[in-house]
């Protein structure tokens, strides 16, 4: 099969799907690659790497999208990119429920297309391999991040994330106990902060308790436990994810009101809807903004932010899906019990509980669908 990599177009998206490692790996396997040129310049690889690993360099969006048998892209098509995607075509990119343009699974529907959003992705453990990977990412950038627009000259309080003698530190409650939630505990502890961390799973707050040898304190998410140690921190993270489904709010905009003027909160839930009602998508050129005298930062993807790192673990997960649907085609769907979570459209039919009810659409089982 022909594997497409098309140059990202959405604002401040520097990550690249596949890297010339796995591109050299495609190409040995018997597929051919087209890249767009200066697709992987934002994560450091040039057009010559590419083309060292064996792949071809094509020079516009719209020949890529006409000719790859599989297109594998880092954010969702935008609806001007959707035009260009003949019928019945395998589209590997995030879904992005809480931000994607509606349009674009519209268009995507009526071109019959094979969707996979790569971040529903689960193996058998039910872990999110995809995910993992970011949120890992994601996890040890909040202390910089935080840390960054707690300073004055950034209207935060002025404070430090660690103490200094005579001195506290300073507070931070973090909503969720996934991956990102773990790691960003581990990493603020680092720095020297007070670090509070909520979920409704007692068996999760166990692990991270043992993780982080009992250094972090835990609580239930409730929303009176949200209110009390919201009004005293400095930063709060919100890393709610439920799979398949949009992220509740579960900050209201009462319960920012009471919190401190220059505080940070940082919605890492953003791109599933947000799960903090003040909260709305920003981008890493503008990444905050004021409500309540609270400053938010909600930038859906953090990890491109270090492009190269993270364009680099992309590669390590997609890699073998993408090998196997190119050697079995749409076949792989049904065989591989990971992938088949994580289609969404398969012949522009909806596989996916969670797009389905977004949209209002009838959810079809995928394994009642025949090529």
């Amino acid at each position: 099969m022909i594997v497409g990599i098309p140059k990202e177009s959405w604002r401040d998206e520097r990550r690249v799907a596949l890297t010339p490692a796995g591109v050299y790996s495609l190409e040995k396997a018997g597929h051919a690659v087209l890249v767009q040129s200066t697709a992987g310049v934002g994560s450091g690889f040039s057009d010559e790497a590419y083309r060292g690993a064996g792949g071809t360099i094509v020079f516009s969006a719209e020949e890529v999208f006409a000719r790859a048998d599989i297109l594998v892209k880092m954010m969702p098509p935008t609806a001007d990119e959707c035009v260009w995607i003949p019928e019945r075509k395998i589209l590997f990119s995030a879904l992005q429920l809480g931000v994607a343009n509606p349009v674009v699974h519209d268009m995507l529907r009526v071109r019959q297309a094979f969707a996979v959003g790569f971040e529903w992705i689960e193996d058998e453990e039910h872990h999110l391999p995809v995910v993992t990977a970011m949120s890992e990412i994601a996890g040890m950038l909040l202390p910089q991040i935080a840390g960054r627009f707690l300073e004055t000259t950034h209207g935060g309080r002025g404070v430090t994330l660690g103490g200094v003698p005579g001195i506290p530190a300073s507070n931070v409650a973090i909503i969720g106990a996934g991956t990102v939630g773990s790691i960003a505990a581990q990493v603020f502890l680092g720095c020297g902060a007070n670090v509070i961390v909520m979920d409704v799973d007692l068996n999760r707050l166990r692990l991270v308790e043992q993780q982080l040898a009992r250094m972090v304190n835990t609580a239930l998410s409730t929303p009176y436990n949200i209110e009390r140690y919201m009004t005293t921190a400095d930063v709060l993270v919100g890393a709610v994810l439920i799979h398949g489904r949009k992220a509740p709010h579960v900050v209201t905009e009462s319960m920012v009101k009471k919190m401190r003027a220059g505080s940070v909160i940082i919605d890492l839930s953003i791109d599933h809807g947000g799960s903090v009602e003040t909260s709305r998508p920003t981008t890493l050129s503008d990444p905050v903004f004021t409500k309540h005298g609270i400053t938010h930062y909600c930038v859906p993807n953090i990890p491109s932010s270090v492009a190269r790192t993270a364009s680099l673990a992309l590669n390590n997960v997609l890699l073998s899906f993408v090998e196997e649907v190119g050697d079995k085609g749409v076949t792989a769907f049904r065989d591989n019990s990971a992938l088949h979570q994580g289609v969404y459209l398969y012949a522009g039919e909806c596989t996916h509980e969670g797009l389905a009810g977004l949209h209002g659409w009838d959810y079809v089982d995928l394994k009642s669908l025949s090529d």
